[in-house]
């Protein structure tokens, strides 16, 4: 499997993968969003103890929007997620790469990247923070979709007013309505006991 992967790397890549060796693998359960498909952790050393390298390998199947469109100009679906996250992404992960073993089809990633990240924690988050955290998030999306469109066509349909700003706020706050609606409706179904639920619904 991993010869496969290593395959699908740049040659600095591999070289720089090349002074690390495995040291243990362990199949990691998946979230909400991967449920049903194989996922692994390979732990990897360097130098020593203190040069740790995690991977993460996930199966990739085609894209749930094929049978709609045209199929993927892409033979190998870890191909395909690699390639759109190499598109949208300011930095990818150096380690993002692809593979095939025994018709199972994955890609590679590495399991931190080191990017950092926002923990939402209701005792130490400071609400004054979130309109930055907000900025950053669209400042995020907005360089992806100029990435992987036509950022002049995009900016011109767009224009200097303040038509999209104001759709978008007004989306936003329905949207919110409709999860608070959506909240409701699941716990009145959990309280009535017409679905069964693990603890409370209010618990998260």
């Amino acid at each position: 499997m991993l010869e496969s992967y290593f395959l699908s790397l740049a040659d600095d890549r591999k070289e720089l993968l090349q002074h690390y060796r495995i040291v243990d693998v362990a199949r990691k359960i998946v979230g909400v969003g991967s449920v049903g498909t194989r996922c692994w952790i390979i732990f990897l050393t360097g130098n020593n103890s203190g040069d740790p390298l995690f991977l993460q390998v996930k199966e990739a199947q085609p894209s749930v929007l094929e049978p709609f469109i045209s199929p993927s100009a892409y033979k190998n679906s870890g191909q395909r997620v690699v390639a759109g996250q190499r598109l949208i992404q300011g930095a990818p992960d150096i380690f993002l790469g692809w593979g095939e073993l025994d018709g199972i089809q994955f890609y590679v990633r590495q399991l931190r990247d080191m990017k950092g990240g926002a923990e939402f924690n209701p005792e130490k988050t400071k609400f004054e923070n979130y309109p930055a955290y907000c900025c950053l998030c669209a400042w995020a999306m907005a360089q992806a979709h100029a990435k992987s469109g036509d950022a002049a066509m995009i900016s011109g349909y767009i224009g200097k007013g303040d038509e999209l700003e104001e759709a978008m706020v007004r989306f936003a706050f329905a949207y919110a309505d409709q999860n608070e609606k959506d909240y409701k409706a699941l716990a009145e179904a959990a309280k009535s006991g017409r679905i069964k639920v693990a603890g409370s619904v209010g618990e998260s």
